[in-house]
């Protein structure tokens, strides 16, 4: 069940949320650049479907649909070029929806309950969340001890001084987070600096393990 995920080669995942989708394109080349070529665009704005659109369609890009509540959003992002669908809980209803079209989909979990669920509706890599506020890197070590196959893609809180720590754990596939993509930088159209941040990022990944 665990198998190889569409988030594979990426190790961070800027979240990223855009309020003028004008601006995507700029963020997208941005990211490029800075040699992060992934994005999680958040439905948590009324742009996020057309930033989502243009970020795909660089090409350049795995970009995917965040903050997904509903199998009518699933619908949206895939639409929208979506490549992979993020959930902040567990809804049955959201990962049938997305088993059903064939796209990867990352549910939130935060209990070995959630987890449990998780398996049983077929999903063995799944999102932590909020990681930092529930219990961070040991929550983690204690959930991957009973759920070895399991593998984990933390987010929430986690910063470029923390996520280290979080990528040295053998289950974790990705982190993901907005330090990189900060709010005022990506509102002030700050794109080299956007750009820096995801180069220093990259500089600061761990080894594999």
């Amino acid at each position: 069940m665990t198998g190889a995920h569409v988030l594979e080669p990426h190790r961070v995942v800027p979240v990223v949320v855009l309020h003028d989708a004008g601006s995507a394109g700029d963020l997208g080349a941005a990211l490029a650049s800075g040699g992060l070529p992934v994005a999680e665009v958040t439905f948590r704005t009324a742009a996020a479907p057309d930033a989502l659109r243009t970020l795909a369609e660089r090409g350049d890009l795995l970009v995917g649909a965040g903050t997904v509540l509903t199998p009518d959003q699933v619908d949206i992002a895939h639409d929208c070029g979506a490549r992979f669908v993020v959930s902040p809980g567990l809804s049955a209803d959201v990962v049938r929806r997305c088993q059903e079209i064939g796209m990867p989909v990352l549910p939130g979990t935060s209990t070995a309950t959630e987890i449990m669920r998780a398996l049983e509706l077929g999903v063995g890599t799944v999102k932590f969340f909020p990681a930092e506020q529930c219990g961070g890197v040991g929550m983690l070590k204690a959930l991957s001890a009973a759920f070895p196959d399991v593998r984990f893609v933390p987010t929430g809180g986690i910063a470029a001084d923390s996520a280290a720590a979080y990528l040295d754990l053998p289950p974790v596939l990705a982190v993901g987070g907005s330090w990189m993509v900060p709010p005022d930088l990506v509102r002030q159209g700050r794109w080299d600096e956007v750009a820096a941040l995801c180069a220093e990022t990259v500089a600061r990944l761990p080894p594999s393990p």
